[in-house]
């Protein structure tokens, strides 16, 4: 089997430009995983300091304690509000929502997967900013 260099650096690369720590990627009998091990650098008092830490991680956990039905991505990727720049946003904070809306785009390995409402309700808040990157399961609006 010859290994596919170019598939492997173009992994990497999105390793780099989302924060990931792994990717895996399948093709019909090929399957390829990516990974980089990050290491702690520890302070003066020698307990690790964590050094990937990330604005969107910390929005997320807070919003774990908020009441709501939480809509999540499905995938890793980047999250669009918008079908493309400067069209009108898909929600915004108070839109009634149904089953099966479109509430915004994530687009991974430039395909973009509209991402749907599991729920009906209002969107109570937006928790992803428009072109932010977003992990599988990171909730994205919460609605009410």
């Amino acid at each position: 089997m010859k290994i596919n260099k170019k598939i492997i650096k173009e992994l990497s690369d999105y390793l780099d430009e989302f924060n990931l720590t792994e990717l895996e990627y399948t093709e019909k009998d090929t399957k390829i995983k990516v990974s980089k091990n990050y290491s702690s650098i520890s302070n003066q008092n020698n307990s690790p300091k964590n050094i990937s830490s990330s604005n969107y991680e910390v929005k997320d956990q807070l919003n774990k304690d908020v009441s709501g039905k939480e809509v999540t991505s499905p995938i890793i990727g980047t999250a669009y509000h918008a079908p493309e720049p400067g069209a009108k946003k898909f929600i915004e904070v108070g839109k009634k929502l149904k089953k099966g809306d479109t509430v915004m785009i994530v687009e991974a390995m430039k395909t973009m997967n509209h991402v749907p409402s599991t729920s009906d309700g209002i969107v109570k808040e937006i928790c992803v900013d428009d072109g932010q990157p977003v992990e599988f399961g990171q909730t994205l609006i919460i609605l009410e």
